[in-house]
């Protein structure tokens, strides 16, 4: 056999183990009660905010502030104008309080799909500059936004403020797994 041929081979065996791993999350995730989704989505947004970080820097977005200002745009887009700071304040959060662990499942899953499009619509359009980065975050949130109107959904500045944020939650996960008195079972 070739190598090639093998190569082929390799790369079809992994892609129907990566659709049949998808396809048990997808079942599994129905079973998930609230809270297990919403630390379900948080850390899947963990992961890709890294790669849409990535995808900043490419387009010359350097320094913690330009990123902060990168951010600011896809949530004035997804939010209808609203920048972090105003989401952190509807919600009544404490200064330096981190929106995303305030959210729901719905605005988590929103704020997912903002995140990959953009990272995805960054990367094939070829975005080089702060600005057209910041232009594309935004329009890719207007986009979601436009989604989630289309679809007759709750736009994600009306949705509920769950009463537990997700350290919170990762916190009593981590006590149930060890134990009250932070032993292992």
């Amino acid at each position: 056999m070739s190598g090639v041929f093998i190569k082929v081979i390799a790369l079809g065996q992994t892609y129907f183990a990566v659709k049949t791993r998808q396809q048990e999350l997808q079942e599994l995730y129905h079973l998930l009660n609230e809270d297990e989704r919403r630390l379900f989505i948080r850390g899947d947004i963990k992961q890709k905010n890294m790669l849409l970080f990535a995808a900043a820097q490419t387009a010359g977005i350097s320094t913690q502030r330009e990123y902060a200002v990168f951010q600011d745009y896809g949530y004035i887009g997804l939010y209808g104008g609203e920048t972090a700071k105003i989401i952190a304040a509807r919600k009544g959060l404490p200064s330096g309080a981190e929106i995303l662990d305030h959210m729901g499942s719905e605005e988590l899953a929103a704020n997912l799909f903002r995140i990959t499009q953009t990272e995805a619509k960054i990367k094939r359009d070829d975005v080089k500059t702060p600005a057209d980065a910041n232009a594309t975050h935004k329009q890719v949130g207007e986009s979601v936004r436009k989604t989630i109107k289309e679809l007759g959904g709750t736009m994600p500045e009306n949705l509920p403020t769950p009463d537990k944020s997700v350290k919170e939650l990762e916190s009593e996960t981590r006590k149930q797994i060890n134990g009250a008195d932070g032993t292992a079972d």
